[in-house]
């Protein structure tokens, strides 16, 4: 009698996981096709990441995802709304100085070392400061970019993200550690991520792939 108890629910155990799967699939083709020169993994873990931490708390319908594997001098931050599919920017942006030249290299969540830090990262409240109107953000992984309030990186507009001067010299200006973009587009991308949005910020770095507990979603 029980084994046929659970033979039924493991069917619709495995039908709902079946579902779940597809529809998971089925946003992640839609992004991609809404922006191909994305990487599709990248794109894949940031949307794990997401649901990862979607299970513990709300979460917006927006994402921003930063790709650090991609120089400077292009476009390398991609932002969505995932109730419509829709990609609403595609973006310069900065890295910290600290981090490398066009292309960074190194990352981290200490003080003091102007350096970018990886991730996922909730959005909080607005500002206006000595950088203008900007961005305060939460890290939600200890260890990786658990103090990103702390050293106060924050998404903010400037001058030196100048996509012209960047084919000129080579990179863009850089941060203190901060996704600074362009003075033009700094409200209304700011405006589209505030408030309880997801930031996922990527490169190609084993220890953080290694260590992240995002990237490796517990069983439920």
């Amino acid at each position: 009698m029980r084994i046929s108890v659970l033979r039924p629910c493991l069917a619709l155990g495995l039908l709902a996981a079946s579902s779940l799967l597809h529809a998971a699939e089925a946003t992640l083709d839609s992004l991609a096709a809404a922006a191909p020169s994305l990487d599709r993994e990248v794109l894949s873990l940031a949307l794990d990441a997401r649901s990862c931490v979607a299970r513990t708390r709300k979460v917006g319908h927006r994402l921003a995802v930063i790709d650090y594997s991609v120089p400077s001098t292009e476009v390398r931050m991609w932002i969505f709304d995932l109730q419509t599919g829709r990609l609403l920017h595609a973006e310069h942006v900065a890295h910290g100085r600290g981090s490398g030249g066009n292309l960074p290299t190194v990352f981290s969540d200490v003080e003091g070392s102007y350096q970018s830090s990886l991730g996922l990262f909730a959005t909080a409240e607005t500002y206006t400061g000595q950088n203008g109107y900007s961005l305060r953000m939460d890290g939600l992984e200890p260890g990786i970019n658990g103090r990103a309030r702390e050293r106060l990186i924050v998404m903010h507009g400037a001058d030196y993200v100048d996509p012209e001067q960047a084919q000129r010299q080579g990179r863009l200006g850089r941060s203190w550690g901060c996704p600074a973009v362009r003075d033009e587009v700094a409200r209304v991308v700011i405006d589209a991520l505030k408030g309880g949005q997801l930031l996922f910020a990527y490169a190609d770095d084993p220890a953080w792939r290694r260590d992240s507990t995002l990237l490796r979603c517990p069983a439920r």
